[in-house]
């Protein structure tokens, strides 16, 4: 959940920068230097946008060179999310519609086959420190002792209200409580969507947020637990490195912790592109194409991924990519200050992030309680995209290593390896089953 900057252009008609006298001919001249870079360097600086599972179907460079050139291309379908989900009004009314257009839509609704599993499911709304209303999302098993407490950090321009749910689902019917919030910008929280002004502060909404739900009653001594997929591992590392002691652990699957040496952007691309977001940061410059298929491996979900509602399918924002540029460059020259116990993920086949970045992360941190794994053929949205049992595999992996550490704070009965497959073989299927109609009211 590797997005790709294919070129650069002048501002969308969304976009309007007014600039005069000498101040416009400079941007002028910036937008001619950068559109002219981009084409021979679009794929270095599109790769730090690069997040799952949202962003599989989000901007990459054409390989236009490797086609006839006597090949018309189609002209594209424009998709639908292009427009009116610049705010959060608009995307909560595209969120309902879509409730409304697909009612068979399973494991995104709240439903009676919830609480038959027995899960309580919320949603809220509550204003930060700073005034913006975020959306945060719970979903509790109802009938077990807890094990511990999870907090999700979704990827770019996803959201907690699609493939977050069917990762919060299995790890609820778990045995742990888990909570996630939409970021700023993103999902159903307010703020101009897919805009982030500035990472840190992205960082400590989160961290806010989640310090608040961690002082709950019913959960204090409770182990915490962070989950980021792709930017949300770079979430995820970053509020660990401003509260090194605020978690227990973090699972990191195919995170984003540093953009490779052969696809960082040339000095002067990141000078130009500093320098254009001090004038029209929000402005969506970078064109892409289509690239969900490299990050689902599986045909059929890689149908749904099109499917979410809010998920911002435009060109990056240049205050955003430089934001990424940034966060990226101070997580890798921090890595060694990762002191949590962590598990990381990340697919032998994944074209989205780099797999070696995974392997820096255990290399470098130092932290004395550090999993890695590769599965050698997946691809980059490992809980997402993949076959239903590499699925399995992965997710009874990631209940396996949680289990293990938040038996050090938890008092559980010790399973035998039979009980705890059958605790994870009722638990998955609120994954692998994400998004597939639900036959039996289809048919109603």
């Amino acid at each position: 959940m590797r997005a790709e900057f294919a070129g650069w252009v002048g501002p969308g008609r969304d976009s309007v920068v007014v600039v005069s006298g000498f101040g416009s001919l400079i941007t002028m001249v910036l937008l001619i230097v950068a559109s002219t870079l981009a084409l021979f360097y679009g794929r270095s600086i599109c790769s730090l946008v690069a997040s799952a599972p949202a962003v599989a179907w989000l901007l990459s460079r054409g390989e236009d060179s490797e086609k006839k050139s006597d090949v018309k291309k189609k002209k594209p379908v424009q998709d639908p999310r292009l427009h009116g989900l610049d705010d959060a009004i608009g995307r909560r009314w595209a969120r309902a519609q879509f409730y409304r257009t697909h009612p068979n839509f399973d494991h995104n609704c709240l439903s009676e086959s919830d609480v038959a599993k027995g899960l309580t499911i919320s949603e809220t709304y509550v204003l930060n420190s700073k005034g913006v209303e975020v959306f945060v999302k719970s979903w509790l098993p109802t009938d077990e002792h807890l094990h511990g407490v999870i907090f999700l950090c979704h990827g770019y321009g996803d959201s907690v209200t699609f493939y977050a749910e069917g990762v919060a689902r299995t790890l609820a019917l778990a045995g742990y409580a888990v909570y996630g919030m939409d970021y700023p910008g993103f999902g159903m929280s307010e703020g101009l969507h897919g805009y982030i002004p500035n990472f840190d502060k992205l960082v400590d909404d989160v961290i806010e947020q989640y310090r608040i739900i961690k002082g709950r009653a019913e959960l204090k001594g409770l182990p915490c637990f962070l989950f980021g997929e792709s930017m949300g591992g770079a979430v995820a590392l970053r509020a660990h490195l401003k509260v090194p002691t605020m978690w227990d652990g973090a699972v990191l699957v195919a995170p984003m912790c540093k953009i490779a040496d052969s696809m960082y952007p040339p000095w002067i691309l990141v000078q130009i592109l500093v320098t254009l977001a001090r004038v029209i940061p929000k402005a969506k410059l970078v064109p892409g194409n289509n690239i969900a298929e490299i990050g689902f491996r599986d045909p059929v979900k890689r149908k749904i991924a099109d499917m979410n509602p809010v998920a911002y399918v435009g060109n990056p924002r240049l205050g955003t990519a430089v934001q990424m540029l940034r966060i990226t460059d101070y997580i890798e020259s921090n890595l060694q200050e990762v002191s949590l116990p962590l598990l990381v993920l990340h697919g032998g086949a994944d074209l989205v992030t780099d797999p070696a970045i995974s392997k820096l992360l255990d290399e470098k941190a130092k932290s004395t309680d550090k999993t890695l794994r590769y599965y050698d053929d997946a691809w980059h949205c490992l809980l997402q995209g993949e076959p239903d049992d590499t699925i399995h595999v992965i997710m009874k992996d990631v209940i396996s290593w949680l289990d293990t550490r938040a038996a050090t704070k938890t008092s559980f009965p010790r399973l035998s390896e039979r009980e705890f497959d059958e605790r994870v073989a009722g638990a998955v299927p609120s994954l692998i089953n994400f998004g597939r109609f639900n036959v039996a009211t289809q048919a109603s």
